[in-house]
């Protein structure tokens, strides 16, 4: 049998598909062929549990004819939105779509009752290949990088150091660089801190690492690739929730993950395996009643404070004694 699975983005929701891809590839005896937009191929073409890579480069039509050529069996679509609908409807192949809970969410961030069911995203995923009769193996997520990437000539830093991913997709899910300013200073004597981020933060980088001292900025200067090449080389990772999150949990780094108007009960808390010993340690504003106040993070904070971005003294204490008893 030929399957295919349709996730067309973002990083950290493609890098949640993999336990499913994972599990169908190595207890059944069906191809695994995979649809995500172009510029997340990078993050797909090393795993060997993926059989083909499908790039989609927003062409519905060209697509459509391409798949009909492969003469799939089943589609598992774990992006399930109307564009997803829209290639299963000219496909024409039996199908399931992965639960994402929408009306759930809404009345949680709406209404902030919390109906969530305690599956994880993961778990979901999962859900969608009950008919393969596949078993949650309880060994993560997976990432595989090249063994072709390199960093730049001109980079250079300590043996040991702390990755801190600096951004996030959206402004409310990002720590105030005030904040993150702060958790450096906290920690930067322990270990040398290396700033990660896409080009919209290499600025923001920049003013971090002028700001405090032990601090490298390679945020805006490294591809996805090279991005996870830091976190899998780091002692601990700092991150938001964002795709970055995702990768440390899946290259089974010690993670302290940074929350602010999302919140882990969405669903998409750091998924390690079964048997990690290492640090998961989320830091988050529990005493706001206005978390979550969107399921994906907002442009500006809808109170026009930003409070649950502002972690506490204690809080950023916490972040220090962490890795002094479980990584100095």
């Amino acid at each position: 049998m030929k399957i295919l699975i349709i996730r067309l983005s973002s990083i950290g929701d493609i890098v949640l598909t993999s336990p499913v891809v994972r599990c169908l590839a190595q207890q059944t005896s069906h191809e695994v062929h995979y649809l995500t937009k172009k510029q997340n191929i990078q993050l797909l073409e090393n795993n060997p549990n993926i059989t083909k890579l499908i790039p989609f480069d927003g062409d519905l039509k060209e697509i459509i004819k391409l798949l009909k050529k492969e003469n799939y069996d089943y589609v598992i679509d774990l992006h399930n939105n109307i564009r997803s609908l829209y290639l299963k409807l000219k496909l024409r192949l039996p199908s399931k779509n992965l639960n994402k809970l929408n009306l759930k969410k809404w009345i949680y961030t709406f209404f902030k009752i919390n109906l969530m069911s305690d599956k994880h995203f993961v778990t979901r995923c999962l859900d969608t290949a009950k008919r393969f009769k596949i078993k949650t193996d309880g060994l993560g997520l997976d990432l595989y990088l090249s063994d072709q990437t390199k960093l730049p000539e001109n980079i250079s830093f300590p043996e040991k150091y702390i990755a801190f991913a600096v951004g996030t997709q959206h402004f409310t899910k990002t720590i105030p660089e005030e904040y993150i300013i702060k958790i450096i200073k906290k920690i930067n004597d322990l270990f040398p801190v290396v700033l990660i981020g896409g080009n919209k933060e290499k600025e923001v980088g920049e003013k971090i690492a002028s700001l405090c001292d032990n601090v490298f900025n390679y945020a805006g200067q490294l591809d996805l690739q090279q991005s996870a090449l830091i976190i899998k080389n780091s002692e601990l990772v700092l991150a938001g929730d964002t795709g970055m999150m995702h990768i440390a949990a899946a290259l089974k780094k010690n993670l302290i993950s940074l929350w602010a108007s999302t919140t882990p009960e969405l669903g998409v808390s750091p998924y390690f395996p079964d048997d990690f010993k290492g640090v998961n340690l989320l830091i988050e504003r529990k005493d706001l009643k206005c978390r979550p106040c969107g399921k994906f993070g907002k442009k500006k904070c809808p109170r026009k404070h930003f409070e649950c971005g502002k972690y506490s003294d204690e809080q950023i204490s916490a972040i220090r004694n962490i890795i002094l008893q479980r990584i100095k």
